[in-house]
């Protein structure tokens, strides 16, 4: 056991040497971005105004990790809002968004592109005549400004207005049961007596003759009543349904 004890501490001195001489690869969330002693120094020195050793930290954060979203985020910042540097803006912004598209800021970001893409179409337009196919790619964008100008509007927009989520869901007013069917023969004697419903009298000659539904009445009992089929019957109210007759409802009698 003891032959191989050197071999271990060979090893732990090994990683140690690396850690110390950054070789390690760094971590890319955005903790251990932030936590970069380049990162660290640049937002110090954005706190005391000193924009451009603010900007050369960043861009030493980057050569330590390519990866970090962060640096170039406060970059494209910096050379937008303190710099005014419009094209170098757009492409640390474009960064971010490859590094990190689902991020919170992602929607901001595009925002500050569409504004700086603006504002590089008037620092070129002010020169003076442009060439038919640089104008052509002006027009492409502020066209494509105008759009993302927009579609931030609308996220904004959504975003005001869109409701707090809530851990309970939608209490629904229970819906109401079907009405069960009633077997052939019968009366709905409850419901119509609630609600009673009278039949449209189709128009006719003023002698036609009525029947006012009683309780316990079927087709075949009406219509023996009067002496007539219970298929003339129901011919002469299209309207009926012979299982669904109603107490109160007026039906039309056909002659014999």
């Amino acid at each position: 056991m003891t032959c191989f004890r050197p071999v271990w501490f060979c090893a732990i001195g090994i990683l140690l040497c690396f850690g110390a001489s950054g070789c390690l690869p760094s971590g890319e969330n955005r903790l251990d971005e932030q936590k970069e002693p380049h990162f660290l120094t640049g937002r110090n020195l954005v706190s005391q105004m000193d924009f451009p050793g603010a900007i050369n930290s960043f861009e030493r954060a980057l050569e330590v990790n390519p990866r970090s979203a962060s640096a170039h985020f406060e970059l494209g910042c910096l050379y937008e809002e303190k710099v005014n540097d419009p094209a170098a803006a757009i492409y640390h912004y474009e960064q971010f968004l490859k590094l990190r598209p689902n991020a919170n800021e992602s929607e901001l970001a595009r925002g500050h592109i569409a504004a700086c893409k603006m504002e590089l179409a008037r620092t070129v337009t002010s020169l003076g005549s442009l060439p038919p196919s640089t104008q052509h790619e002006m027009e492409r964008i502020l066209l494509e400004n105008k759009e993302l100008k927009a579609k931030l509007a609308a996220y904004e927009a959504a975003s005001a207005v869109r409701p707090p989520a809530s851990s309970n869901p939608p209490v629904q007013n229970p819906a109401r049961p079907a009405p069960e069917p009633a077997q052939t023969g019968t009366v709905r004697t409850a419901s119509a007596q609630l609600n009673p419903v009278v039949a449209s009298r189709p128009p006719g000659p003023a002698t036609a003759r009525t029947h006012t539904i009683k309780s316990g009445e079927i087709p075949s009992v009406i219509a023996r009543k009067y002496g007539i089929s219970v298929s003339a019957l129901m011919a002469a109210n299209p309207q009926v349904k012979p299982t669904r007759l109603q107490v109160g409802q007026v039906l039309n009698i056909p002659a014999p």
